[in-house]
């Protein structure tokens, strides 16, 4: 199984572009899932390859507007094959990629795939969540506000949206930090004063 999750991490790299869904998220998504899939007594040999693989299609999303996770999973079944990864394995990690996402219209249905949708949503919380944020607003031609937006229009409402109880236990602390970020920010934009230059100028 190491080499052929080096075979798949060697592909992930190849095919991942960078910024706030890079290859470094990739890699924090995977070391959550390990973490948690210890907790809660995930089979590795799912949870792992999904949860490398989970972003792949992200590419063919912004090139084609295709959904990332449902591309994404059939990228990654053809990938597996290619490489004898065994067969019975590799309907749950599609299933698992299908579904990770915070909008998917499915639900995950297995302990990989909920474990996976967590490991998710905890790398948008806490301060690396909010450094992505930041970077995903500069991506977009977005300011602060964007940030401020993408805040109170996702990231808050993550914590109650964890299916495991490792899950939920990080996403409260994260949540905590992100709380105490906004009302700083909050702070120092209220001090501030009128914006400058004028609206309309």
């Amino acid at each position: 199984m190491d080499e052929q999750l080096g075979l798949i991490y060697d592909y992930v790299a190849a095919v991942t572009g960078q910024g706030s869904h890079g290859l470094d998220h990739t890699g924090r998504v995977t070391r959550s899932c390990i973490a948690i899939g210890r907790e809660e007594g995930a089979d590795m040999a799912i949870l792992i390859p999904a949860a490398l693989l989970h972003d792949i299609g992200r590419p063919a999303e912004r090139e084609r507007g295709v959904p990332h996770e449902a591309e994404g999973a059939m990228m990654a079944e053809a990938f597996l094959r290619s490489i004898g990864y065994d067969e019975s394995l590799i309907p749950a990690i599609a299933g698992a990629i299908r579904t990770h996402r915070f909008r998917s219209a499915e639900v995950p249905a297995t302990p990989e795939a909920r474990i996976l949708s967590d490991a998710d949503k905890l790398d948008a919380l806490g301060a690396v969540g909010l450094a992505r944020t930041f970077m995903r607003a500069g991506e977009h031609g977005g300011g602060v506000q964007d940030a401020v937006d993408h805040v109170h229009g996702k990231l808050l409402e993550l914590r109650g949206l964890m299916y495991t109880e490792t899950g939920r236990r990080i996403a409260g602390e994260r949540h905590a930090f992100l709380m105490d970020f906004m009302e700083e920010l909050d702070r120092e934009r209220d001090r501030e004063g009128e914006p400058f230059p004028p609206p309309g100028k």
